[in-house]
């Protein structure tokens, strides 16, 4: 399967395709994203309950740390495979529910390709991520262990005028950290369709990965600018929402403020999820379809079922 080219405004294509998924079957798109989410944090709440029970050292954190993480890669992969099959299905007018995300773990699933791409991608990102702070970062690992260790010592109440003065070149690191991530998360994207949903090798996946993000640069950063222009306005008015429903909630009784509150947060990420897998099903199938990005022509059939699934 070759890789193909999009135009300079596809990103904007992919960013409406995500917000508008789930038109053709709400329920297993949001159920799913749901679920998906949920499950997401099991990890987490996995590595804090071990902390608060057992309080470990040093190495008994890092223990922990990699337990926790090695549960992670055994657990994410198949589940977003799982969803964005759960997606194709739902874009092609094919029959999907929301249970659907947990196939590739059921007998005869490839739950072990989607977790070996994953594997390789987190180690990767390591990788990348300590080459930046190696060429990019001198004295922002010292800066940060500062404020960790001050941050220990106040119990997480930090006073401006401790934390110490950060390091010239930070600013140039998130800078080209972001664009570095962007461009690894293209890969990560593309990589992870072709292994979901292409049904291709690992190793052919993340070649068609990193072709696809070379071919798609120009759309790739003008929409990540179009997000970063938008965080700003869309943060207010989502804050000036939440404000408003915790007030108008809590002049009924605090709790309820509090429920209506939590309410709208989880409904708010079941959201972004739904629309970052969208633009990440629409950045794959515009890049490594049949055809070239497709605008907003019916999608064509998927060649989910048309592959011999190897490792």
């Amino acid at each position: 399967m070759t890789t193909h080219a999009t135009g300079p405004l596809a990103g904007l294509t992919w960013l409406k395709r995500g917000i508008n998924l789930g038109r053709h079957n709400a329920r297993a798109v949001f159920g799913g994203a749901a679920i998906l989410m949920f499950l997401w944090l099991v990890p987490s709440v996995v590595q804090l309950m071990l902390m608060a029970m057992l309080r470990p050292g040093p190495m008994g954190a890092s223990i922990i740390g990699v337990v926790t993480t090695l549960l992670a890669i055994g657990l994410l992969p198949p589940l977003v495979g799982g969803y964005l099959r759960l997606i194709d299905a739902s874009e092609n007018g094919q029959p999907a529910t929301a249970g659907d995300i947990f196939a590739p773990f059921r007998h005869g699933g490839d739950a072990r390709r989607l977790i070996s791409f994953g594997a390789i991608m987190l180690v990767s990102s390591l990788i990348l991520f300590a080459v930046l702070l190696e060429f990019f970062g001198e004295g922002i690992a010292e800066w940060f262990t500062k404020i960790m260790t001050l941050s220990q010592q106040t119990g997480g109440q930090l006073d401006p005028s401790q934390v110490p003065e950060a390091p010239e070149g930070l600013g140039r690191l998130i800078g080209l950290g972001s664009i570095a991530f962007l461009l690894f998360g293209s890969v990560w994207a593309i990589g992870f369709g072709q292994v979901a949903l292409g049904r291709q090798r690992v190793r052919t996946a993340i070649a068609d990965g990193i072709m696809g993000t070379l071919k798609n640069m120009l759309p790739l950063l003008f929409a990540a600018i179009v997000v970063a222009l938008a965080f700003l306005p869309l943060g207010l008015v989502l804050g000036l929402v939440f404000k408003v429903l915790e007030v108008g909630g809590s002049l009924i009784h605090p709790v309820f403020g509090a429920a209506l509150l939590l309410l709208a947060n989880v409904a708010f990420m079941v959201v972004m999820y739904v629309v970052m897998f969208g633009v990440m099903y629409h950045l794959w199938r515009d890049v490594c379809g049949a055809t070239q990005a497709q605008g907003d022509r019916p999608p064509p059939p998927s060649n989910t079922n048309n592959h011999q699934i190897e490792l």
